[in-house]
């Protein structure tokens, strides 16, 4: 069974073929969309692709984005209207087949002189929708960015109902109960291998043609077209975590249509790292944050009686693991379920009450909490599947990756020695990328030199394990003029919109009156969480989270 689709931030609000040439642009967006600015005289990705990029939003701004009442299969209320945007399907064929992305927008509440455009939101995955972004519209985190700008979300190419890719039947994503070994044998990994070839064909066949076009540098490039049909002249966008490393993209395709732009949680943007060594240290990561978790359990023993130190609480867990793979919970949880659900308390915080609830009554022989939690939900496997396999053709599609398994086989074995929570589950999630039936792109250079773009804002958890804090460093090296702020001591991946108001007093200052540090901050961490076993809701926007978690940015 492939592992349920991994996610962003905010993620309910709230891990490249030819490389070398495309045109940054050289002056300010033109009234043409930017025709004239995207055929600049550096060229970094591509030139026929950089003109395609430029005859589409010279097309988008002409045409606008019609928005209407939203299709009932998007659960959207009626202050919020959708519509459509046309992209090139391959943007160095920019007169050839084209796909249509949704768009979702809530005007901005304030006066006309309040207004100052468009706010562009992505959640990450690669995978995941934010055309429930517009919701944050109404919250109280969000008001006084609601009243400045039109809050827009939008599913990038592959995702929801835009050109949707898929690699298997969703019913694959319901199979259960499935186990998960820590440190697996050699028939299982000779299982896990064919399956992962498997899972590659099944994307080839499903999408033909199509499948290289969808990665990284594409969806860059159908932001900048979102962008002119938006009728902005220049982007104001806010990326989470995988949405971090194409909005780099973007900056260093197109740094002079930037007007503001921040990066919570940002993916490590070496070339060298994308993407099989970010997976590696996001594992290593997770390895930190997971005992984080056990560490604050221990503090609460009192409440969940699993130990009173980490290592106590680890063996608490281990017993839960030993249980369910003796006897699967409900018949539907085993190893792998578990291992599903308990990653969420890696990704967030307020996870950390219900999942200690859920170990915790399971050792006293009330199974339901756990059966509650991480059994598959039938209702999320088309979405969990559509996100599984877009996540898996963009990485696979950006990056040159081993194609030895013993080289996979190598490295996830010495870190699991040490890290033994998270990697070989990513390693899984990942291993169709070595028998990739599509090419492989070289990453691009993100990098932007003094002048070339408007200053950014970075935001980054020191403690995140999605993405670990050098992803972060790294982005601030490489974006001139850029401002880092990071939340000290604290894990909890998307930190924009949080319950922390030190973070949030610099994310409107910059995007409200374009103020920020001069080149980094530094916030005190959020509180913890109290030991109650109450079903959380998204600090950072007061609705439920994308559901089941795999390790995704």
């Amino acid at each position: 069974m492939r592992a349920v689709a991994k996610c962003g931030v905010l993620t309910a609000l709230g891990s490249l073929v030819l490389s070398a040439l495309v045109t940054v642009p050289a002056d300010g967006a033109t009234a043409d969309g930017g025709a004239t600015a995207a055929l600049g005289t550096a060229a970094r990705g591509g030139i026929r692709e950089a003109r395609g990029v430029a005859l589409a939003a010279a097309r988008a701004a002409g045409a606008g984005i019609a928005f209407r009442a939203c299709p009932k299969t998007e659960m959207l209320p009626a202050s919020v209207t959708c519509g459509i945007v046309e992209v090139p399907l391959d943007y160095a064929e920019p007169d050839g087949r084209t796909i249509s992305l949704t768009v979702s927008r809530a005007r901005a509440s304030g006066t006309a002189e309040e207004r100052q455009g468009a706010l562009v939101f992505n959640p990450g995955g690669p995978g995941a929708s934010s055309m429930y972004f517009p919701l944050a519209a109404g919250l109280p985190e969000w008001k006084r960015i609601a009243k400045a700008y039109d809050i827009v979300g939008y599913a990038p190419r592959g995702v929801g109902r835009s050109a949707p890719l898929s690699c298997e039947d969703p019913a694959a994503t319901l199979r259960a109960p499935t186990q998960n070994p820590t440190h697996p044998t050699e028939a299982y990994k000779r299982e896990r291998i064919a399956e992962a070839e498997a899972y590659a064909r099944g994307c080839a066949e499903n999408a033909g043609d199509a499948l290289p076009h969808y990665n990284s540098l594409n969806n860059a490039r159908d932001l900048d077209v979102l962008r002119a049909g938006l009728g902005e002249e220049r982007l104001t966008f806010m990326g989470a975590s995988y949405g971090t490393y194409f909005g780099a993209l973007y900056a260093t395709l197109f740094p002079s249509h930037v007007r503001r732009m921040v990066f919570d949680s940002a993916v490590d943007p070496d070339p060298r790292k994308v993407w099989y060594r970010n997976n590696l240290a996001q594992s290593a990561a997770f390895e930190r944050r997971w005992e984080d978790f056990r560490t604050w359990v221990a503090k609460h023993d009192e409440a969940y009686h699993l130990g009173t130190t980490a290592e106590e609480v680890q063996r608490s867990y281990e017993k839960v693991r030993e249980g369910v793979e003796r006897k699967p919970a409900g018949g539907k949880v085993g190893t792998g379920q578990l291992q599903g659900v308990m990653l969420s308390a890696g990704y967030y915080d307020d996870y950390w009450a219900i999942r200690a609830t859920a170990l915790s009554e399971y050792l006293k022989g009330n199974p339901e909490p756990l059966i509650s939690q991480a059994s598959p939900r039938p209702e999320a496997a088309p979405d969990s599947e559509n996100g599984n396999a877009v996540y898996t053709a963009v990485e696979c599609n950006d990056a040159p990756w081993p194609t030895a398994w013993r080289v996979w086989d190598r490295d996830n074995t010495a870190l699991a020695a040490w890290a033994p929570f998270e990697t070989w589950d990513n390693a899984w999630m990942n291993l169709p990328c070595a028998y990739w039936p599509a090419p492989r792109q070289r990453p691009l250079d993100v990098r932007t030199f003094p002048g070339q773009l408007p200053p950014t804002l970075i935001l980054a958890a020191e403690r995140d394990a999605a993405t670990p804090y050098e992803g972060a460093l790294e982005l601030h090296r490489r974006l001139a003029g850029s401002v880092l702020i990071t939340e000290r001591d604290a894990g909890t991946h998307g930190i924009a919109g949080s319950a922390n108001a030190c973070v949030n007093t610099y994310l409107e200052d910059y995007l409200l009156r374009g103020e920020a540090p001069a080149r980094r901050a530094e916030c005190a961490p959020h509180a913890e969480p109290k030991p109650v076993s109450l079903e959380p809701s998204d600090s950072r926007a007061g609705l439920p989270k994308r559901g089941d978690l795999a390790p995704r940015f």
